[in-house]
């Protein structure tokens, strides 16, 4: 047992996965951040002394308002702590102080010392927290304090050479993730171009209060521009922001954002780009973003992690269509060709052999995945797939199924006296067996084991009186029990 070592040396602990690994990075990223919780602590406690009566004490009652981030809730803080009446502004001013040291003390979360590697999603999370404090500070000091803490990161070395060192690593991984309000409106704008908002919305911790917005669309080509009114529910630091975006279909999507300065601008910077886009003059339409928004151009990249992968998935969805339709297409043209070959038993060539592989499973998962799979046609495919040598992607398939099934067995355990969702999850059960390779159905036998007391029991005992209803619902219910090798008593 040594306490708190870990928190700040080599102590030896580790997962044990990686027998050549140190932890010499610790003790230089402990100074690092003691360093930065220390040249914060003395900076808040001159600017804080301004507002707040006791900065001290009024950091450690800021629980309360993180627990509770109401109105009634901060006003209560700032009646308690504030030395006057403080402004709007004045209270931003607060409340970011507040969030600095906030951040201050996260930095020494102690997943982030735990493991064996300074790249590690733990460690990069505290460097995170001090990232958000280093952008906190810079907004409400002179002088950046992120040099100063860089040069002490930089003296922790990753055990993985291409992360190098700290400095690297908050380079790599830090930065693209602080969020500002520009950042929030850039989120904004580009996910508006695949879903919509209302004018008051919500984005995470933020809300926007949308004034004007208008968006166009010419086949796949996409092009808003508007304005709205961006505030951080945590700080509450709110600005007016302009932006334009463009989407030139698949993955090209291009962005700006800048300060809202007057309505004739905005005007003339709406018009120039819906002019070039009335044109279906992208090149135009990218030169004006350029113009007028400088070097604040923002891409899917720019999106939140979450929204980032939502939106990628709706991309990818719609191309891998697109990809699976022409497949097919050509598919359909070779296959007397591929079906000759394979009875005279001559090798395929290979691009027949993945041409095929592809187009039938993935019209295998398109029928499975659907309402109303056409059992005649999977059957069908599943003959295609033997007379031409198609592998299966029982991986795949098993997974669709299985899921299916579990979600039967899930609305049948919700209403099992329902006849309609027994013989829907008998149905699912039925093509899960029907197939040329096992489907793990433990989940579903589980789910119906639970129904085979008093709901069977019910139905048994009206059945005995004559009930035509619990008759039928009995000869499904015991089908499927045989189906799924359950003992029925």
């Amino acid at each position: 047992m040594h306490g708190v070592e870990r928190w700040k040396s080599n102590c030896g602990c580790n997962t044990g996965g990686h027998a050549g690994w140190n932890q010499e990075w610790r003790e230089p990223l402990r100074q690092g951040l003691d360093w930065l919780r220390d040249t914060l602590a003395s900076k808040y406690e001159e600017k804080a002394r301004s507002l707040l009566k006791d900065p001290w004490a009024a950091r450690d009652a800021y629980i309360d308002v993180i627990l509770d981030r109401s109105e009634e809730s901060l006003g209560r803080f700032f009646q308690q702590h504030a030395v006057r009446e403080l402004s709007e502004p004045e209270k931003v001013t607060a409340l970011k102080l507040l969030e600095m040291q906030r951040y201050a003390m996260l930095m020494y979360t102690s997943c982030g010392w735990f493991f064996d590697e300074l790249s590690g999603i733990e460690t990069v999370q505290v460097i995170e927290y001090a990232g958000r404090a280093v952008q906190l500070a810079d907004a409400l000091f002179e002088g950046s304090v992120e040099p100063g803490f860089l040069e002490r990161l930089a003296q922790a070395k990753s055990n993985v050479p291409e992360h190098g060192d700290g400095a690297l690593i908050y380079e790599k991984f830090v930065k693209p993730a602080i969020v500002d309000l520009e950042k929030v409106a850039a989120h904004y704008a580009i996910s508006s171009m695949f879903q919509s908002y209302p004018d008051q919305a919500h984005i995470y911790c933020y809300s926007v209060a949308r004034d004007d917005y208008t968006i166009e669309e010419a086949g796949r080509l996409k092009l808003a521009v508007g304005r709205a009114r961006f505030t951080s529910l945590i700080t509450r630091e709110s600005a007016v922001l302009s932006f334009g975006v463009v989407y030139l279909g698949g993955h090209n999507v291009a962005g700006g954002v800048r300060q809202f300065d007057n309505e004739q601008a905005y005007a003339e910077t709406k018009k120039e780009l819906m002019d070039a886009f009335s044109r279906a003059d992208t090149t135009e339409v990218i030169r004006v973003l350029d113009k007028n928004y400088g070097k604040n151009i923002y891409s899917l990249k720019s999106l939140f992690r979450d929204e980032q992968n939502r939106i990628v998935s709706l991309i990818l969805d719609t191309t891998l269509r697109e990809v699976e339709a022409a497949n097919r297409r050509i598919f359909e043209q070779h296959v007397p060709l591929m079906r000759f070959l394979a009875d005279a038993g001559m090798p395929q060539p290979r691009i027949f052999h993945l041409m095929g592989e592809f187009a039938i499973n993935s019209q295998i998962r398109k029928e499975l995945e659907s309402d109303n799979p056409d059992m005649n046609r999977i059957q069908s495919l599943l003959n295609e797939a033997n007379i031409m040598k198609v592998p299966l992607d029982g991986q795949t398939l098993e997974f669709v199924l299985r899921k299916k099934a579990e979600l039967a067995a899930a609305a049948f355990g919700a209403a099992p006296a329902d006849l309609n969702r027994l013989e829907q999850l008998e149905g699912a059960v039925n093509m899960a067996s029907s197939m040329p390779f096992p489907v793990n159905l433990w989940e579903v036998q589980n789910l119906y084991a639970q129904n085979m007391d008093g709901v069977y029991s019910d139905h048994r005992a009206r059945a005995e009186q004559g009930d035509e209803q619990a008759k039928t619902w009995l000869e499904h219910f015991n089908a499927l029990a045989d189906k799924l090798r359950l003992r029925v008593g």
